[in-house]
């Protein structure tokens, strides 16, 4: 265990120092308190959520941290994950350039909103890993794999993507970017193309999935999808 606890705090580590030089060397300035809030949110909650899999779910810990395009599979999840990765990285760099260029003038109160609905998506993430422990980075089964239809998985079958919808909302406001928006709205077909290609997936190899989504008529939104 302390082990696993010393990779996956040097992996946020790691992906913290990614995210500020690519965050504040698209600003040209580390006087971007937007950007600073912004970090502070993020991995604040990755950290706590992390020694919380640490004590409660090492094993859920160490399927989320082999995740990654390289990870998959399969080819066509391959592709949708680095098409997803490249829309994270532009998520954090366009913010950046904004801030720059000037084009946006988001209020302060919007960018507390924005670090609000990112730490709401933690929040939702974190519900769902405590309510399912097969949440795994990649598609796949675990050995002892079951269906999980309680908790958000009785209103939605992937809460985990709709919370991260949500906290991908939220990291453009957070920085003060408007036009970041748009990178969000391009990452939806790939979010939505990869919801649909894992319940083909569960749906072929894991028994009662069927029979589970059938019932649950939902995808991301209750009443809408």
């Amino acid at each position: 265990m302390a082990s696993l606890h010393k990779r996956a705090l040097a992996g946020l580590a790691i992906l913290f120092l990614v995210m500020a030089f690519l965050l504040f060397g698209a600003a040209g300035t580390l006087r971007y308190w937007q950007g600073w809030a912004f970090l502070a949110c993020y991995f604040a909650a990755s950290i706590a959520i992390t020694f919380y899999l640490v004590w409660k779910d090492p094993a859920l810990l160490a399927r989320r941290m082999r995740g990654g395009p390289f990870a998959e599979e399969e080819p066509a999840q391959r592709v949708i994950m680095s098409l997803a990765s490249l829309g994270f990285i532009a998520l954090i760099v366009l913010p950046g350039l904004d801030h720059r260029l000037g084009w946006s003038h988001v209020p302060p109160a919007a960018v507390v909103a924005g670090n609000l609905l990112v730490l709401l998506g933690w929040l939702g993430i974190f519900v769902v890993f405590r309510e399912n422990s097969f949440s795994s980075a990649r598609i796949e089964l675990a050995a002892d794999q079951r269906v999980i239809s309680t908790g958000p998985y009785a209103w939605v079958r992937h809460p985990m993507y709709a919370m991260a919808l949500l906290m991908l909302l939220g990291m453009p406001i957070a920085l003060g970017s408007w036009w970041g928006v748009l990178i969000v709205v391009a990452i939806v077909p790939a979010l939505v193309w990869r919801l649909i290609d894992e319940e083909r997936f569960l749906a072929r190899n894991l028994p009662g999935y069927s029979e589970y989504r059938d019932r649950v008529r939902y995808r991301l939104l209750p009443g809408i999808w």
